[in-house]
């Protein structure tokens, strides 16, 4: 186990903010968490656990202890003639994770090439991108409860997935359960999805398979979101809204070209870069913080940006998106 104190966490959070911590511990195995777990000291003090920091604004110094888990390792657990079931550890980089099963041939991930992030977090957050959720795969979650500090394994109905969520960001569990693996069920004959987004375009004229998916999700993403190492900023920093047919055919009336992707019979989703564009928002900044100029959803720290200056930005988005178009836009990006 490593403990650090003042610990500076420039290098684990992706907005680039040099905030510190009282307290920094990584652990490399679930014995160590267990010590770590049974801890007085630890107890007594406010914490929390974060992966490589990619979906975080500290608003400020954080005046207890940060937790970062460095558990690693990818096997197989089981197999079946279509499908393989894959064990990795949560601190193992997520984008590295997606390489492995692409280059072995299993198939599920590949359109979530690309996002920052470990494989913890990929259970927490439900991450998803051009049409796939990761909650389409995973079938289950190790996890230690970090209040009689035992392990406890959710399967994947018991993770009350949906979009952008699970249960372990949820009131009752935030905070509650340590993340140490995470099972995939991925097939060995992929069927592949390419109906999101540029994805046919992209591989038109290729040979389609797992690697040239991969690389296409990459090129694309490469091309719009900017590079965290060169550009602080989390990804989308707000999530697509859904919101009821109603209000959808009343926005439709008045904005005749809003995107939309239909949800079900009563609810549609509308994609949250569009509607912060139309608010003439591309580019808007506070301090040295902006909106990026190709895609909307992402604020950027153009080098020397406060959280308050990506903070008020983003609030600034809400209310703006609000007075137009009445909806509330929630956030991606958790706040602490």
């Amino acid at each position: 186990m490593k403990i650090s104190e003042n610990y500076s966490l420039l290098k684990h959070n992706t907005f680039g903010l040099d905030i510190k911590t009282r307290w920094f511990v990584e652990y490399e195995n679930e014995e160590d968490l267990q010590k770590l777990l049974y801890d007085e000291y630890f107890f007594s003090q406010p914490f929390i656990h974060i992966g490589q920091g990619s979906n975080l604004l500290f608003l400020g110094d954080y005046s207890g202890i940060v937790v970062h888990s460095l558990i690693q390792g990818i096997e197989v657990v089981k197999e079946e003639e279509n499908h393989v079931w894959i064990k990795a550890g949560a601190g193992v980089e997520w984008d590295s994770f997606v390489a492995y099963c692409a280059e072995k041939g299993w198939g599920g991930i590949e359109n979530l090439s690309g996002i920052p992030g470990e494989v913890g977090a990929s259970a927490v957050q439900n991450i998803g991108a051009y049409g796939v959720e990761v909650c389409d795969t995973i079938t289950e979650v190790h996890t230690y409860n970090i209040v009689t500090g035992e392990k406890q394994i959710f399967k994947n109905e018991d993770c009350k997935f949906t979009y952008r969520h699970s249960i372990f960001k949820e009131e009752t569990h935030r905070g509650k359960h340590f993340v140490t693996h995470v099972i995939y069920k991925l097939s060995k004959q992929p069927v592949y999805n390419l109906d999101y987004g540029y994805l046919k375009t992209v591989l038109d004229g290729k040979d389609v398979n797992l690697k040239t998916i991969r690389e296409a999700v990459i090129s694309i993403r490469d091309a719009k979101l900017p590079d965290p190492k060169k550009l602080g900023n989390a990804g989308s920093f707000f999530m697509n809204p859904y919101i009821c047919m109603a209000h959808y055919e009343g926005l439709k009336e008045k904005y005749p070209d809003i995107p939309s992707y239909p949800v079900d019979g009563k609810v549609v989703k509308i994609p949250a870069a569009w509607l912060i564009e139309q608010c003439g928002l591309k580019g808007k900044t506070i301090g040295h913080a902006a909106i990026h100029e190709k895609q909307p959803l992402v604020i950027i720290n153009k080098g020397e940006a406060t959280a308050d200056d990506i903070a008020s930005l983003a609030s600034l988005v809400c209310d703006e998106v609000k007075k137009k178009f009445s909806i509330e836009l929630q956030k991606e990006v958790l706040f602490i």
